[in-house]
């Protein structure tokens, strides 16, 4: 059953921002409302046919000499430079290249070493579990302790530590309740005492405005694959801040980011760019896949992405489920500056309840123990589907359709 009052006012907001709605420039299925963009984002227009000509074209018929040709070595600067425009980072301090994984251990070695005499690692246990396993294995290898502290409490925290900080490293938006943590407060803290600090941007970059060089950032690193859309397994990219660059010696020396790789030397001389953080050759084909579907950022502001779509979707998301479905819980704040592009729900039966979704083409997604994820990818949502969304999350819990038996088999991916 459509709520009237709730229908009239998803169509006035969609009315609203008509002209800041994108979905024209993404290939979506029909019939189905995809609020799963944080995990893997929609496929752009034209990323199909730019991934058939990498392959038929410039790969079947040009062969190798499209390195050159098609410039396939310059990629991973070129994408770089088109993210950090998206995330406030000024043209040759992002490289695209490898994973948020190999990123952040380059990072966190590169920072010990830029800091000796410091023996302290600072992050976020409850942050995405990649971020604190590479924290804990590169802190190993570069002779730190690791801290876990919450971003909340990490200010405090580091004015503590003082100069025994070498590094904090935090995620700009918590993974499972979406909540977007003071990013310009714990920079500012680290720097104060003489630190240095790295954001994983992956819950953040395409959805809102980050602003790395104005907040004075050090470090970032984040995925492809989420809202920049670069599709499953894209690329990752890192940001070194452009004071660092000369002094980021990084422990993953591979031969791509040698000053001069075809050299063929067998002395490792660190390239004197942000080419510097490449080590092997890179996955071409997602490269440019990547690259292709960075077009649907096509002269679109982040500060106006975040402003009139993110907050106005999630916004508008809390409204309905506060009418629709009262005695929910809502982990994500409600707070718009503490929000990222996310709304997070708990229930007992959180797992079910998605698969139920699922099989009614709301696609959202299941975070341990009890979270219902539902991330609201700015560029191709609208406010109609966020209803639609609502108005299916109450029709499974107020009938129990989750409890058939079917919802509870888990996949290997969840």
């Amino acid at each position: 059953m459509v709520d009237d009052a709730l229908a009239a006012r998803a169509r006035s907001l969609d009315e609203e921002h008509h002209d800041t709605d994108l979905r024209g420039r993404f290939r979506l299925p029909a019939g189905t409302t995809y609020l799963d963009g944080n995990s893997l984002g929609a496929l752009p227009v034209g990323v199909a046919e730019a991934v058939a000509d990498a392959v038929t074209r410039q790969w079947g018929n040009d062969l190798i000499a499209s390195w050159n040709t098609a410039d396939w070595w310059g990629a991973s600067a070129r994408v770089g430079d088109r993210i950090g425009a998206l995330v406030g980072s000024a043209p040759g301090q992002v490289l695209v290249a490898d994973s948020t994984s190999v990123n952040l251990f380059k990072v966190v070695v590169a920072a010990a070493r830029m800091r000796p005499g410091r023996d302290i690692l600072l992050t976020d246990g409850d942050s995405f579990p990649t971020d604190v396993h590479i924290a804990e294995g590169a802190a190993r290898v570069a002779g730190l302790v690791v801290e876990r502290v919450s971003p909340a409490d990490a200010p405090a925290r580091i004015a503590e530590l003082g100069d025994r900080m070498a590094l904090a490293a935090y995620s700009s938006v918590d993974y499972r309740t979406g909540e977007l943590w003071d990013l310009p407060a714990i920079t500012r803290a680290a720097h104060d005492v003489g630190a240095l600090v790295c954001w994983d941007l992956c819950h953040s970059a395409g959805a809102m405005e980050v602003g790395l060089d104005g907040h004075d950032a050090d470090f970032a690193v984040g995925c492809g694959y989420k809202y920049l859309n670069g599709g499953p397994g894209a690329p990752a990219f890192i940001h070194v801040a452009a004071q660092h660059i000369s002094s980021f010696d990084q422990p993953l020396t591979g031969w791509n980011g040698h000053a001069e790789p075809f050299a063929m030397s067998p002395d490792y001389a660190p390239a004197p760019t942000i080419e510097r953080a490449r080590v092997g050759t890179p996955p071409v084909l997602g490269v440019l896949a990547l690259e292709a579907a960075l077009k649907a950022f096509d002269g679109v502001g982040m500060a106006g992405v975040r402003r009139r779509r993110s907050l106005a979707l999630t916004g508008f998301f809390l409204e309905c489920v506060d009418a629709l479905v009262p005695g929910i819980v809502v982990a994500s704040p409600r707070d718009d500056a503490r929000r990222g592009s996310q709304v997070s729900l708990r229930h007992p039966h959180a797992y079910a309840v998605v698969q139920a979704l699922i099989a009614r083409r709301v696609i959202g997604d299941f975070r341990e123990p009890d979270i219902i994820r539902l991330g609201f990818a700015p560029l191709y949502l609208t406010h109609a589907d966020v209803l639609r969304a609502a108005e299916h999350l109450r029709e499974v819990l107020g009938t129990r359709e989750f409890a058939r038996p079917e919802f509870s088999v888990r996949g290997a991916v969840t």
